[in-house]
Parts: C-alpha cells; structure tokens; sequence
C-alpha cells in the first residue's frame, strides 16, 4: 500500500490564449472545475497505474469537497485518512493555462494548511509519498514514522526548505531545476529525480547522474500535473523493481501524456496508455 500525505485542491481553471502580462486584462476562452491538488494527483496517478493507494488529507466541511475528491473515490483511492476539518474550506488553485499549455497557478491552502497526521496514518504503509503542499509539520511526522524498510518519496514542491532529517530518509527526492536549488546541498546525499521539463529528467544517485531519459513527443496541452503523474510513475515503477533508466522513462511517459491533456486529475494515464506510449517510440 502506498500511503500519500498530501493536499486536496479544486482547481478553478481558466484557458486563454496567452498569459497576461502584469496588470493585462485578457479574455477568457474557456473555464472549469477540475478536481486537483498535488497530493490528491498523486494518490490517482498511482491508483491509474496499478498501485493501492490510501490517501491522507484534509478538506473543509463544504460543497467543494464533494466535488474535490469525486475522482479519487471513483478511481479507486482509498479516502479513510481524509479528515473533514471545521473553519477553513477544502483547497483552491486558480490556474490560467494558455494555448501553448504553459500555466500559472496561485493555491489557496484552506484545510490543508489544517492537516495533522499521527504515526498510525503511515504506519503499515509499504511506501509513503509526501509533497510540500501539506504542512511541514506532516511531512516531518511522515518521514520520522513511515516504517523502517518502507519506501520514502518527497516530491519537494512547492519549492521551500525541507529538513535535513527528511531528506536523509527519503529514498526518492523528486524536484523540478528551481526546486533542487531551493533544497541545498543535503539533497545530494540520497536519490534524486530532476525534472528538466520538454527536456525530460535525469536521475543522480549519490550526486552521480545514472539515468536520463526524454518524453515522448506530444501536443502541449495543459501542464497541470504533469510532475505529479511523473512522480507517481516513478514511485511505482521503483517499487515494482524497475531498473533507473526504466523507470525514468516510465515516468517522462507519464508525465508527457498528462501534459496532452487538459485538467489535473482527468488528464491522469492508465498503465496501458504508458505502455502503449512507450512501445510505440
């Protein structure tokens, strides 16, 4: 069981033709709502691609929440560890994406700024994966309790300081160029992913580069979520013991297919739309 402790947002998404400018006003071509947040992504992402997965979260005592988590529950992910917390309502993120699939994106925290975690929650998980969209504070309790020999993944985003007793148990560390930076030397003691965007992601081990591989090529869409199915891909195929250049390339597929597609959650691979993609490069 892969246990992800993480956010649950409803993005608020609006399509324009391009980004604006500081202080532009630009009409819209077209808005939805669409289930999302980093933690709820990856939990689906993992779900889609064979793994079982409880998710652990908050969400406010709202209308949104529903509609937040309609995804996750139809797909499988196991909601027992999402605490409806009073005062703060369930996550947004306001994101503008235009045609060239290029995206800004503001989170409004909400319940989970709210999210506490005991030991239990991580307790019989296999492999516990965390994002930095949930308080420090239940990143810390995830790491000092997942269970001696569980998998431990950090996917260092948004990009902030992480202690150094984090990621000296991860086992993964995922981040994109600005978020390896923000981490510091520390990271390069374990296993880190770097996410180089139409460039794809290498894997350094130590600080030695092992693995690099490219995504497949793709229409630009929508690059919500992208890094979240990437994550997610890499995790599994990692814990399926999935040589490093195998499971990168697992990864940039996924993230690539996500990417093709619009909205966070609905844009999520299956494992047979990465291996189809994969045996036809």
């Amino acid at each position: 069981m892969i246990v992800v402790v993480g956010s649950v947002n409803l993005d608020l998404v609006v399509r324009l033709p391009r980004l604006p400018a500081a202080g532009e006003t630009l009409s819209a071509t077209g808005f939805t709502r669409v289930p999302g947040g980093k933690g709820a992504n990856q939990a689906l992402a993992a779900r889609r691609l064979g793994a079982p997965v409880r998710l652990v979260a908050a969400v406010g005592a709202d209308p949104m929440a529903d509609e937040a988590l309609a995804l996750l529950r139809g797909g499988g992910v196991d909601l027992g560890g999402v605490r409806t917390v009073p005062g703060p309502t369930t996550g947004l993120a306001l994101i503008q994406v235009d045609d060239a699939g290029d995206t800004t994106i503001a989170v409004v925290p909400g319940a989970n700024a709210a999210l506490e975690i005991a030991p239990a929650d991580v307790a019989t998980a296999d492999a516990v994966l965390t994002v930095l969209e949930a308080p420090m504070s239940a990143v810390v309790v995830a790491a000092e309790y997942a269970p001696p020999g569980a998998f431990f993944a950090l996917n260092a985003a948004p990009a902030m300081p992480v202690p150094a007793a984090v990621l000296r148990r991860a086992d993964l560390v995922v981040v994109n160029r600005a978020e390896y930076a923000a981490l510091g030397p520390e990271s390069r003691a374990r296993c880190i992913a770097v996410t180089l965007g139409a460039e794809g992601a290498v894997l350094l081990r130590d600080g030695v580069e092992v693995a690099r591989a490219a995504p497949p090529p793709v229409h630009a869409v929508d690059g919500t979520a992208a890094g979240d199915a990437f994550t997610a891909a890499l995790v599994v195929a990692m814990l399926r013991g999935k040589p490093d250049a195998d499971a990168l390339r697992d990864a940039c597929a996924a993230g690539a297919l996500t990417a093709s597609r619009p909205g966070a959650q609905p844009s999520l691979p299956t494992a047979a739309e990465v291996e189809e993609t994969l045996a036809a490069r």
